[in-house]
Protein backbone atom coordinates (compact mmCIF):
# COMPACT_ATOMS: atom_id res chain seq x y z
CA UNK A 1 0.00 0.00 0.00
CA UNK A 2 2.95 2.69 0.84
CA UNK A 3 4.64 1.90 -2.27
CA UNK A 4 1.66 1.41 -4.44
CA UNK A 5 0.04 4.25 -3.66
CA UNK A 6 2.95 6.93 -3.80
CA UNK A 7 3.38 5.76 -7.60
CA UNK A 8 -0.79 6.57 -7.87
CA UNK A 9 0.76 10.45 -7.15
CA UNK A 10 3.56 10.22 -9.35
CA UNK A 11 1.22 9.13 -12.20
CA UNK A 12 2.02 5.56 -12.09
CA UNK A 13 -1.38 3.95 -12.29
CA UNK A 14 -1.13 1.57 -14.33
CA UNK A 15 2.09 0.45 -14.06
CA UNK A 16 1.29 -0.73 -11.18
CA UNK A 17 -2.12 -1.47 -11.76
CA UNK A 18 -1.63 -3.85 -14.77
CA UNK A 19 1.22 -5.75 -13.35
CA UNK A 20 -0.10 -6.11 -10.03
CA UNK A 21 -3.64 -7.56 -11.63
CA UNK A 22 -1.68 -10.41 -13.95
CA UNK A 23 0.28 -11.19 -10.97
CA UNK A 24 -3.12 -12.11 -8.87
CA UNK A 25 -3.99 -14.08 -12.19
CA UNK A 26 -0.61 -15.79 -12.11
CA UNK A 27 -1.11 -16.78 -8.43
CA UNK A 28 -4.03 -18.10 -9.16
CA UNK A 29 -2.56 -20.28 -11.87
CA UNK A 30 0.21 -21.33 -10.40
CA UNK A 31 -2.12 -22.40 -6.96
CA UNK A 32 -3.72 -25.03 -9.66
CA UNK A 33 -0.56 -26.20 -9.61
CA UNK A 34 0.50 -26.96 -6.07
CA UNK A 35 0.47 -29.46 -3.79
CA UNK A 36 2.75 -28.86 -0.77
CA UNK A 37 2.50 -26.17 1.59
CA UNK A 38 5.55 -24.32 0.86
CA UNK A 39 4.11 -23.95 -3.21
CA UNK A 40 0.72 -23.02 -1.82
CA UNK A 41 2.47 -19.99 0.58
CA UNK A 42 4.33 -18.56 -2.70
CA UNK A 43 1.29 -18.41 -5.11
CA UNK A 44 -1.83 -18.02 -3.56
CA UNK A 45 -0.40 -16.11 -0.55
CA UNK A 46 2.36 -13.94 -1.58
CA UNK A 47 2.06 -13.86 -5.19
CA UNK A 48 -1.45 -13.40 -5.36
CA UNK A 49 -1.04 -11.18 -1.90
CA UNK A 50 1.63 -9.43 -3.59
CA UNK A 51 -1.01 -8.58 -6.65
CA UNK A 52 -3.66 -7.75 -4.93
CA UNK A 53 -2.01 -5.11 -3.06
CA UNK A 54 -0.86 -3.60 -6.11
CA UNK A 55 -4.47 -3.09 -6.91
CA UNK A 56 -5.81 -2.15 -4.23
CA UNK A 57 -4.40 0.78 -2.43
CA UNK A 58 -3.96 2.31 -6.06
CA UNK A 59 -7.56 2.10 -7.28
CA UNK A 60 -9.48 3.25 -4.02
CA UNK A 61 -7.53 6.25 -3.82
CA UNK A 62 -8.07 7.42 -7.82
CA UNK A 63 -11.68 6.54 -7.33
CA UNK A 64 -11.43 9.16 -4.16
CA UNK A 65 -10.00 12.05 -6.53
CA UNK A 66 -13.09 11.68 -8.94
CA UNK A 67 -15.39 12.88 -6.08
CA UNK A 68 -15.90 15.30 -3.11
CA UNK A 69 -19.57 15.59 -2.24
CA UNK A 70 -20.62 11.95 -3.23
CA UNK A 71 -17.19 10.29 -1.85
CA UNK A 72 -18.45 8.07 0.72
CA UNK A 73 -21.48 6.82 -1.72
CA UNK A 74 -18.89 5.96 -4.65
CA UNK A 75 -16.55 4.47 -2.26
CA UNK A 76 -19.34 2.20 -0.99
CA UNK A 77 -20.20 1.35 -4.28
CA UNK A 78 -17.15 0.15 -5.07
CA UNK A 79 -16.63 -1.87 -1.74
CA UNK A 80 -19.45 -3.58 -3.02
CA UNK A 81 -17.33 -5.70 -5.20
CA UNK A 82 -15.42 -7.48 -2.23
CA UNK A 83 -19.44 -8.39 -1.51
CA UNK A 84 -20.06 -9.68 -4.43
CA UNK A 85 -16.51 -11.81 -4.79
CA UNK A 86 -17.70 -12.90 -1.68
CA UNK A 87 -21.12 -14.64 -2.93
CA UNK A 88 -19.30 -15.75 -6.01
CA UNK A 89 -16.73 -17.71 -5.78
CA UNK A 90 -17.32 -19.50 -2.74
CA UNK A 91 -20.45 -20.43 -5.29
CA UNK A 92 -18.04 -21.75 -8.31
CA UNK A 93 -15.84 -23.80 -5.24
CA UNK A 94 -19.19 -25.63 -4.20
CA UNK A 95 -20.78 -26.43 -7.77
CA UNK A 96 -17.51 -27.16 -9.75
CA UNK A 97 -15.07 -28.77 -7.29
CA UNK A 98 -17.05 -31.66 -7.42
CA UNK A 99 -17.67 -32.18 -11.08
CA UNK A 100 -14.05 -30.40 -12.50
CA UNK A 101 -11.83 -31.40 -9.22
CA UNK A 102 -9.35 -28.68 -7.17
CA UNK A 103 -7.11 -27.48 -10.61
CA UNK A 104 -9.66 -26.32 -13.17
CA UNK A 105 -12.14 -24.90 -10.56
CA UNK A 106 -9.36 -22.85 -9.01
CA UNK A 107 -8.25 -21.90 -13.00
CA UNK A 108 -11.67 -20.86 -14.02
CA UNK A 109 -11.20 -18.43 -10.82
CA UNK A 110 -8.23 -17.15 -12.47
CA UNK A 111 -9.70 -16.33 -15.52
CA UNK A 112 -12.91 -14.88 -14.11
CA UNK A 113 -10.02 -12.53 -12.13
CA UNK A 114 -8.27 -11.87 -15.42
CA UNK A 115 -11.17 -11.27 -17.28
CA UNK A 116 -12.86 -8.56 -14.65
CA UNK A 117 -9.20 -7.28 -14.03
CA UNK A 118 -8.53 -6.26 -17.94
CA UNK A 119 -11.99 -4.48 -18.21
CA UNK A 120 -11.75 -1.97 -14.90
CA UNK A 121 -7.88 -1.53 -15.61
CA UNK A 122 -8.66 -0.06 -19.20
CA UNK A 123 -11.52 1.88 -17.70
CA UNK A 124 -9.67 3.63 -15.07
CA UNK A 125 -7.44 6.78 -15.49
CA UNK A 126 -5.85 9.36 -13.18
CA UNK A 127 -7.34 12.75 -12.98
CA UNK A 128 -4.74 14.83 -10.99
CA UNK A 129 -1.14 15.86 -12.52
CA UNK A 130 1.71 13.32 -11.49
CA UNK A 131 3.49 14.50 -8.31
CA UNK A 132 6.67 14.03 -9.01
CA UNK A 133 8.68 14.83 -6.17
CA UNK A 134 8.12 14.33 -2.19
CA UNK A 135 8.88 11.32 -0.38
CA UNK A 136 7.99 7.72 -0.77
CA UNK A 137 6.22 8.03 2.84
CA UNK A 138 4.64 11.14 4.40
CA UNK A 139 5.29 10.68 7.71
CA UNK A 140 4.25 14.52 8.38
CA UNK A 141 0.71 12.79 8.43
CA UNK A 142 1.48 11.54 11.98
CA UNK A 143 1.83 14.03 13.61
CA UNK A 144 -2.02 15.02 13.18
CA UNK A 145 -3.46 14.02 15.86
CA UNK A 146 -6.82 12.88 13.96
CA UNK A 147 -4.61 11.05 11.55
CA UNK A 148 -2.77 8.89 13.63
CA UNK A 149 -5.68 8.18 16.09
CA UNK A 150 -7.55 6.95 13.11
CA UNK A 151 -4.66 4.86 12.00
CA UNK A 152 -4.17 2.93 15.18
CA UNK A 153 -8.08 3.04 15.68
CA UNK A 154 -8.35 0.91 12.12
CA UNK A 155 -5.25 -1.40 12.93
CA UNK A 156 -7.41 -2.30 16.27
CA UNK A 157 -10.49 -2.73 14.79
CA UNK A 158 -9.16 -4.88 11.72
CA UNK A 159 -7.32 -7.30 14.18
CA UNK A 160 -10.18 -8.45 15.31
CA UNK A 161 -13.22 -7.92 12.79
CA UNK A 162 -11.60 -10.48 9.94
CA UNK A 163 -12.00 -13.09 12.67
CA UNK A 164 -15.70 -14.16 12.26
CA UNK A 165 -15.30 -14.20 8.52
CA UNK A 166 -11.75 -16.40 8.68
CA UNK A 167 -13.63 -18.65 11.50
CA UNK A 168 -17.59 -18.74 11.06
CA UNK A 169 -17.78 -22.00 8.91
CA UNK A 170 -15.12 -23.60 11.45
CA UNK A 171 -17.59 -22.96 14.24
CA UNK A 172 -20.34 -23.64 12.78
CA UNK A 173 -19.19 -26.84 12.03
CA UNK A 174 -17.28 -27.74 14.84
CA UNK A 175 -19.38 -26.02 17.86
CA UNK A 176 -23.16 -25.66 16.50
CA UNK A 177 -22.40 -29.17 14.79
CA UNK A 178 -24.53 -28.10 11.24
CA UNK A 179 -23.46 -29.44 7.79
CA UNK A 180 -20.52 -28.76 5.45
CA UNK A 181 -23.25 -27.32 3.34
CA UNK A 182 -24.38 -24.97 6.01
CA UNK A 183 -21.08 -24.03 6.93
CA UNK A 184 -21.12 -22.31 3.10
CA UNK A 185 -24.19 -20.90 3.35
CA UNK A 186 -23.34 -18.90 5.94
CA UNK A 187 -20.21 -17.23 3.87
CA UNK A 188 -22.32 -16.65 1.62
CA UNK A 189 -24.83 -14.63 4.08
CA UNK A 190 -22.07 -13.33 5.75
CA UNK A 191 -20.85 -12.00 2.15
CA UNK A 192 -23.98 -11.25 0.54
CA UNK A 193 -25.20 -8.80 3.09
CA UNK A 194 -22.23 -6.78 2.80
CA UNK A 195 -24.04 -5.52 -0.24
CA UNK A 196 -26.35 -3.20 1.77
CA UNK A 197 -24.50 -3.46 4.15
CA UNK A 198 -22.06 -0.80 2.10
CA UNK A 199 -24.70 0.59 0.34
CA UNK A 200 -26.74 1.76 3.15
CA UNK A 201 -24.30 3.29 5.62
CA UNK A 202 -22.53 4.90 2.69
CA UNK A 203 -26.09 6.64 1.66
CA UNK A 204 -26.46 7.85 5.17
CA UNK A 205 -23.32 9.28 5.35
CA UNK A 206 -23.46 10.60 1.88
CA UNK A 207 -26.75 12.71 2.80
CA UNK A 208 -26.81 13.51 6.44
CA UNK A 209 -24.21 12.62 8.41
CA UNK A 210 -20.72 12.31 6.64
CA UNK A 211 -18.40 9.03 6.74
CA UNK A 212 -16.95 9.32 10.14
CA UNK A 213 -20.15 10.28 11.92
CA UNK A 214 -21.65 7.26 10.27
CA UNK A 215 -18.55 5.39 10.80
CA UNK A 216 -18.00 5.33 14.31
CA UNK A 217 -21.70 3.51 15.75
CA UNK A 218 -20.78 0.76 13.46
CA UNK A 219 -17.63 -0.21 14.93
CA UNK A 220 -18.94 0.20 18.22
CA UNK A 221 -21.84 -2.12 17.02
CA UNK A 222 -19.63 -4.48 15.60
CA UNK A 223 -17.11 -4.43 18.51
CA UNK A 224 -20.46 -5.40 20.68
CA UNK A 225 -21.54 -7.96 17.97
CA UNK A 226 -18.66 -9.70 18.07
CA UNK A 227 -19.02 -10.53 22.18
CA UNK A 228 -22.27 -11.33 21.27
CA UNK A 229 -20.61 -14.12 19.50
CA UNK A 230 -19.71 -16.29 22.40
CA UNK A 231 -23.22 -16.58 23.18
CA UNK A 232 -24.30 -18.03 20.11
CA UNK A 233 -25.10 -21.64 20.94
CA UNK A 234 -28.07 -22.44 18.24
CA UNK A 235 -28.28 -23.13 14.33
CA UNK A 236 -30.85 -20.40 14.39
CA UNK A 237 -29.29 -17.86 16.37
CA UNK A 238 -26.00 -18.15 14.23
CA UNK A 239 -27.64 -17.17 10.93
CA UNK A 240 -28.71 -14.05 13.15
CA UNK A 241 -25.54 -13.27 14.04
CA UNK A 242 -23.86 -13.58 10.95
CA UNK A 243 -26.99 -11.77 8.73
CA UNK A 244 -25.90 -8.54 11.64
CA UNK A 245 -22.40 -9.21 11.90
CA UNK A 246 -22.06 -9.11 7.89
CA UNK A 247 -24.01 -5.97 7.83
CA UNK A 248 -22.67 -4.25 10.78
CA UNK A 249 -19.00 -5.03 9.45
CA UNK A 250 -19.58 -4.40 5.83
CA UNK A 251 -20.39 -0.74 6.53
CA UNK A 252 -17.37 -0.36 8.33
CA UNK A 253 -15.19 -1.78 5.34
CA UNK A 254 -16.90 0.76 2.95
CA UNK A 255 -16.68 3.80 5.23
CA UNK A 256 -13.34 3.55 6.27
CA UNK A 257 -11.66 4.44 3.19
CA UNK A 258 -13.90 7.13 2.70
CA UNK A 259 -12.64 8.83 5.88
CA UNK A 260 -9.20 8.17 5.99
CA UNK A 261 -9.81 10.01 2.16
CA UNK A 262 -11.26 12.52 3.89
CA UNK A 263 -8.40 13.54 5.99
CA UNK A 264 -6.16 14.24 3.41
CA UNK A 265 -6.69 17.54 2.33
CA UNK A 266 -4.11 18.09 -0.68
CA UNK A 267 -5.16 15.25 -3.23
CA UNK A 268 -2.23 14.88 -4.81
CA UNK A 269 -0.91 13.24 -1.81
CA UNK A 270 -4.19 11.28 -1.40
CA UNK A 271 -2.73 7.91 -2.63
CA UNK A 272 0.76 8.12 -0.62
CA UNK A 273 -1.30 8.84 2.51
CA UNK A 274 -4.42 6.12 1.72
CA UNK A 275 -1.50 3.94 0.84
CA UNK A 276 -0.15 4.10 4.36
CA UNK A 277 -2.99 3.79 5.46
CA UNK A 278 -3.94 0.70 4.02
CA UNK A 279 -0.98 -0.92 4.38
CA UNK A 280 -1.93 -0.36 8.26
CA UNK A 281 -4.92 -2.29 7.56
CA UNK A 282 -3.22 -4.72 5.99
CA UNK A 283 -1.01 -5.43 8.53
CA UNK A 284 -3.81 -6.05 11.13
CA UNK A 285 -5.75 -8.50 8.83
CA UNK A 286 -2.73 -10.41 8.80
CA UNK A 287 -1.83 -10.61 12.30
CA UNK A 288 -5.42 -10.35 13.60
CA UNK A 289 -6.42 -14.65 12.42
CA UNK A 290 -3.68 -16.37 13.39
CA UNK A 291 -3.77 -14.83 16.75
CA UNK A 292 -7.32 -16.21 16.93
CA UNK A 293 -6.36 -19.51 15.79
CA UNK A 294 -3.50 -19.98 18.87
CA UNK A 295 -6.29 -18.61 20.72
CA UNK A 296 -8.61 -21.49 19.42
CA UNK A 297 -5.72 -23.67 19.47
CA UNK A 298 -4.52 -23.30 22.83
CA UNK A 299 -8.04 -23.34 24.73
CA UNK A 300 -8.35 -26.93 22.99
CA UNK A 301 -10.75 -25.83 20.52
CA UNK A 302 -13.10 -23.34 22.48
CA UNK A 303 -13.46 -19.89 20.74
CA UNK A 304 -14.97 -18.00 24.06
CA UNK A 305 -10.91 -16.65 24.84
CA UNK A 306 -10.73 -15.52 21.00
CA UNK A 307 -14.36 -13.88 20.84
CA UNK A 308 -13.83 -11.88 23.94
CA UNK A 309 -9.79 -10.82 22.82
CA UNK A 310 -11.53 -9.53 18.70
CA UNK A 311 -14.26 -7.58 20.77
CA UNK A 312 -12.22 -5.93 23.28
CA UNK A 313 -9.26 -5.31 20.66
CA UNK A 314 -12.21 -3.83 18.34
CA UNK A 315 -13.32 -2.02 21.42
CA UNK A 316 -10.46 0.23 21.83
CA UNK A 317 -9.94 0.78 18.36
CA UNK A 318 -13.39 2.11 18.34
CA UNK A 319 -12.63 4.38 21.22
CA UNK A 320 -9.65 5.38 19.42
CA UNK A 321 -11.32 6.17 16.55
CA UNK A 322 -13.66 8.29 17.97
CA UNK A 323 -10.89 10.47 19.97
CA UNK A 324 -9.46 10.64 16.03
CA UNK A 325 -13.17 12.48 15.35
CA UNK A 326 -13.27 14.25 18.77
CA UNK A 327 -9.81 16.26 17.26
CA UNK A 328 -11.27 17.42 14.62
CA UNK A 329 -14.61 19.13 16.50
CA UNK A 330 -14.48 18.64 20.07
CA UNK A 331 -17.42 17.53 21.31
CA UNK A 332 -19.31 19.13 18.90
CA UNK A 333 -20.78 15.42 17.73
CA UNK A 334 -23.08 16.73 15.50
CA UNK A 335 -20.97 18.45 13.28
CA UNK A 336 -20.81 17.04 9.57
CA UNK A 337 -17.42 15.30 9.30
Amino acid sequence: GMFTGRALDAGFFHWVVVPGMLLSALGIFLTSLCSTYWQFFLAQGLMNGIGNGCQFAPSMSLVTTYFARNRSAALAVMACGSAIGGLLYPTIVRQLLPQLGFPWTVRVMGFIMLAVGAIYSSLLRPRLPPRQSGPLFELSAFREAPYTLYAIGLFLVCLGVYFAFYYISAYAVNVIGVSYGTSINLILVLNGIGLPGRLIPGYIANRWLGPYNTLIPLTFITSLLMYCWAAVKTKASLYAFTVLYGFFSAGFQGLFPAVMANLTKDLSKVGTRNGMGLSVVGWASLCGPPIAGALIQRGGGDYFTAQIWAGTVMLVGSCTILAGRVCITGWRLRERV
